[in-house]
C-alpha cells in the first residue's frame, strides 16, 4: 500500500502548503476550474484522485490559491449530477473536469461552450462526446480509461487466475456503462468462444439485482464474473465483493480499488495517472487550445493487482509467474 500512503502524503502537505483561503499572488490571473467526480463525498479514493490531478496541476505551474481556483463537487445519483453541473457552470469556469462517462454525459447536456475534459471515459465516440479521438469536434476531450479488447483480456486473466470456470457473466448496469454496455460485450463474447467458456450478459440496476444475479451466477459451479467498469459498480464495490466472496464466485475488476477493498484481483487502466495527465488538458486550454483540436489520449499504465487473502479464501492456487507480473500483491 506504499503508493496509497505517499499520494496521502502529498495531499496533506498541499492542503497545508495551500488552504482554501489563499489569496492570488499580485498581478496574476485567477483562472477557475469546476471538477465533478462520480463518487459520495467521503470515498476513500476522492483524496488520491484529487491529489493526483492538483500534482498535474502544478506540473504546469497551476498552484491552487495562486493562480487558480478549483470548485469541487462529489455525486452519485443523475439528479444530483445534473444540480451540481448546473451550480458548477454558474460559477463560470474557464474548464471544466469531469471523472467518468457517468458524469460527462449531463453536464454535456448542459453546454456545448465551456470546455469539458473528461478524465477517464471509455468510449468517448460511441456516447457521443466527441466526433472522432483524433479531433474530438466539440466542447470536450479527455482521456480514455479501457479499450474495448479488454473485455477479453479480464476473461484471459479470469481463467488463468480461476482455470475451472466455465461459465463467465459480465455485470454492468446498461443506464451508466459505456455504449450501455456494449463496447465490451462483444470482444468479451469473441473470447469466451475461443476458450469454450459460456458468456452471459448480466445487466442489473440496483442493490438488490446485484445480489440476485450473483446468487443466481453460484448456483451452479464452475461460474466466474467480470466487473464492467462504470459508476454504477464502482459506488456499489462493497456489496458486489461481498456477494463475491459470500457465493464463492471469482471475480475480476478493472481498478485496484476494488482488489484494494477484498476482489480477488483487478487489471484496468492507472486511474491515478489518468488524472495525473488530465492538466495537460486544462492547460492548453487555458493557453488558448480549443477542445475540438486536441485529441483524445488513450491509457499508457495499466494496473494489475491481485489479493492473495481473497485467493487462498476461494482455494486458488496461483502461479508464481502470475504473481510476478502483478504491479500489487495483497497478502
Amino acid at each position: 500500500m506504499k503508493r496509497r500512503r505517499d499520494v496521502l502524503a502529498v495531499l496533506a502537505g498541499a492542503l497545508g502548503a495551500w488552504p482554501m483561503g489563499a489569496i492570488a499572488q499580485p498581478n496574476e490571473r485567477l483562472r477557475r476550474i469546476g471538477v465533478l467526480i462520480g463518487l459520495p463525498e467521503g470515498d476513500p479514493e476522492i483524496p488520491e484522485r484529487v491529489a493526483a490531478f492538483e500534482m498535474g496541476l502544478r506540473d504546469f505551474g497551476w498552484v491552487p490559491g495562486r493562480n487558480i481556483h478549483i470548485d469541487y463537487r462529489f455525486a452519485t445519483e443523475i439528479d444530483r449530477l445534473e444540480v451540481f453541473g448546473k451550480e458548477l457552470i454558474s460559477l463560470q469556469p474557464e474548464v471544466l473536469v469531469t471523472s467518468s462517462t457517468f458524469v460527462t454525459a449531463p453536464l454535456l447536456r448542459e453546454t456545448r461552450t465551456i470546455p469539458i475534459v473528461f478524465v477517464s471515459a471509455a468510449d468517448p465516440v460511441g456516447d457521443g462526446f466527441v466526433n472522432s479521438l483524433a479531433r474530438p469536434g466539440g466542447n470536450a476531450t479527455g482521456l480514455t480509461n479501457n479499450i474495448a479488447s479488454m473485455g477479453g483480456k479480464w476473461l484471459e486473466l479470469l481463467k488463468e487466475i480461476a482455470p475451472s470456470i466455465q461459465r463467465v457473466a459480465i455485470l454492468f448496469n446498461p443506464a451508466s456503462a459505456p455504449s450501455r454496455g456494449e463496447y465490451f460485450l462483444q470482444p468479451f463474447e469473441s473470447a469466451a468462444a475461443s476458450i469454450a467458456v459460456n458468456a452471459l450478459a448480466m445487466p442489473v440496476h440496483s442493490a438488490a439485482e446485484i445480489e440476485q444475479a450473483i446468487a443466481g451466477l453460484a448456483r451452479e459451479p464452475g461460474g466466474g464474473l467480470i466487473v464492467m467498469p462504470d459508476n454504477f459498480t464502482t459506488i456499489n464495490r462493497g456489496l458486489i465483493i461481498a456477494e463475491a466472496a459470500k457465493q464463492r464466485v471469482p471475480a475480476i475488476y478493472s481498478t485496484r480499488q476494488f482488489a484494494s477493498d477484498g476482489g480477488l484481483i483487478a487489471y484496468g487502466a492507472d486511474l491515478l495517472d489518468l488524472y495525473r495527465r488530465a492538466p495537460f488538458y486544462v492547460d492548453r486550454i487555458f493557453k488558448g487550445a480549443k477542445p475540438a483540436e486536441l485529441p483524445v489520449q488513450s491509457p499508457t499504465k495499466f494496473d494489475m493487482v491481485i489479493n492473495l487473502k481473497t485467493a487462498k479464501a476461494l482455494g486458488l492456487a496461483l502461479s508464481p509467474i502470475m504473481i510476478a507480473r502483478a504491479n500489487e500483491v495483497i497478502e
